[in-house]
């Protein structure tokens, strides 16, 4: 796995983990941020052929 792959790896574990606290806490407005850095990527992820498997959001 090259430093690219594991980086986006590492960021969208990262931001899962992070809309999870968001949604446990009832902060709709981060909830919000979360979800559209995580959409952004995994569009990314995409745009590269970086496979995800299931997201666990």
């Amino acid at each position: 796995m090259d430093a690219f792959t594991a980086g986006l790896l590492q960021r969208i574990k990262a931001t899962e983990s992070d809309l999870s606290r968001a949604r446990e806490t009832g902060d709709d407005f981060l909830v919000e941020i979360e979800q559209d850095e995580l959409d952004d990527l995994h569009r990314l992820a995409a745009e590269h052929g970086v496979e995800l498997g299931v997201s666990r959001v």
